[in-house]
């Protein structure tokens, strides 16, 4: 269960003029210091944040402190949002940078197989885990074992249904190289899956 983090206190009951506002808007208000502003923009976006970073860090309490920095560096730095890209494109890739920072402090940079096979996926509640138990059982211990390179790329088209362009601006990497990683991401996914009896189920 998520940790109520800084902002998220009295996010439920916005005013509803705010909760219906633009993304972009909602940073340029934070900018001006509107707490409110920050609070929507939270309740908004804290969620797919949070899986995010589970998926990549493979830790749940890691990835909800995690959170709380990476809506504190938006707080701080709205000011600096630019607007050539989404903003939940702006917060991933502040969520990959908190990420990427974790691994290298636990020196490891992907999930070694032992400790893959006993995570469960965050994303899931109880009832979303029995519907999918058969196949998303085994496609999570698939994704698992991906290297983070290609987890990161899976995660971003797949679950965030992000471009190829807004994938390279997340990661900081060129196009190309997104292109690349998710195309030996989808062949060693597919190899897995095959392994594990899913024949025709490629990512």
């Amino acid at each position: 269960m998520q940790r109520d983090y800084a902002f998220g206190g009295t996010a439920a009951h916005p005013a509803a003029a705010v909760a219906a506002t633009a993304d972009a808007v909602l940073i340029n208000r934070i900018a001006l210091g509107d707490r409110r502003a920050m609070q929507v923009l939270f309740a908004r976006h804290n969620v797919r944040v949070y899986r995010f970073l589970a998926r990549i860090v493979g830790d749940r309490s890691a990835a909800e402190d995690l959170v709380s920095d990476v809506f504190l560096d938006v707080w701080r730095k709205a000011g600096q949002f630019e607007g050539r890209s989404q903003v939940s494109t702006w917060l991933l890739a502040i969520a990959h940078y908190k990420a990427l920072t974790h691994l290298r402090q636990r020196t490891m940079d992907y999930l070694d197989d032992d400790t893959a096979k006993g995570l469960e996926d965050p994303a899931d509640d109880p009832s979303e885990h029995v519907a999918k138990k058969d196949l998303g059982t085994q496609l999570r211990r698939c994704l698992t074992q991906l290297s983070l390179a290609h987890r990161e790329v899976i995660d971003l088209v797949y679950y965030h249904e992000k471009s190829t362009d807004e994938v390279a601006r997340i990661l900081d990497v060129p196009e190309a190289t997104v292109r690349t990683r998710m195309f030996y991401a989808r062949k060693r996914l597919a190899s897995l899956l095959k392994a594990n009896g899913i024949e025709h189920a490629s990512a």
